[in-house]
């Protein structure tokens, strides 16, 4: 294809992924009950009428957001639980990649956290499917340190996990910011809050 033609072809994709990062900014700041489309559409200057080219509707650019807000959680933890580490370190390792996106798309993830309830109850149910997959991942890697002797035996896995979800969620309210530590301090320092209460000593 000449490059012209390619560049004309890629012109569509660069500006629905605009709009979207401008819708999941936008929801950031105001909620998603608070924005309009032409919130969204006066981020970008452009014409309202312009965004319903990319997007249906204001429900539809909030699920892009947060189909993209949740993507990579399950795939990254899927590939840290079979790295055949010890079970500390894959907590670990999924401590860190859970943190990451923070540093990289702040807003799709503090939406994705804070605004999916919102979504129709079938767009809801489906990332939904996704997190609990993820949850799943990560009591398996705590089954496996139980078993193995290496973390306490009365370890309950799912309240485990949620403290682990629970801990990281919140820190999307504070980190990096001016009185919080940035993602790599604060991975650690969650690592050594959880694994310490974990490890059999």
């Amino acid at each position: 294809m000449p490059a012209t033609k390619a560049a004309a072809a890629a012109s569509p994709k660069r500006r629905a992924a605009e709009i979207i990062d401008a819708a999941a900014a936008v929801f950031a700041e105001k909620s998603y009950h608070g924005t309009t489309t032409q919130d969204i559409a006066a981020r970008l200057g452009i014409r309202q009428a312009s965004l319903y080219y990319y997007v249906r509707s204001k429900e539809d650019a909030l699920a892009q957001v947060c189909k993209l807000g949740v993507e990579g959680f399950l795939e990254f933890s899927e590939e840290i639980a079979g790295n055949g580490d010890s079970a500390a370190g894959r907590l670990a390792a999924i401590v860190r990649s859970h943190l990451a996106p923070i540093d990289v798309r702040p807003d799709y993830v503090k939406v994705f956290l804070t605004e999916r309830q919102h979504l129709p109850k079938v767009r809801r149910k489906a990332i939904s499917r996704t997190a609990r997959a993820y949850e799943g991942v990560i009591e398996g890697v705590i089954r496996d340190g139980i078993r193995s002797g290496e973390l306490a035996p009365a370890t309950d896995p799912r309240l485990a996990t949620l403290a682990l979800l629970g801990m990281c969620n919140e820190a999307t309210r504070w980190i990096n910011t001016a009185r919080g530590a940035g993602v790599e301090e604060t991975a650690r320092a969650f690592s050594r809050l959880l694994l310490d209460g974990l490890i059999r000593r």
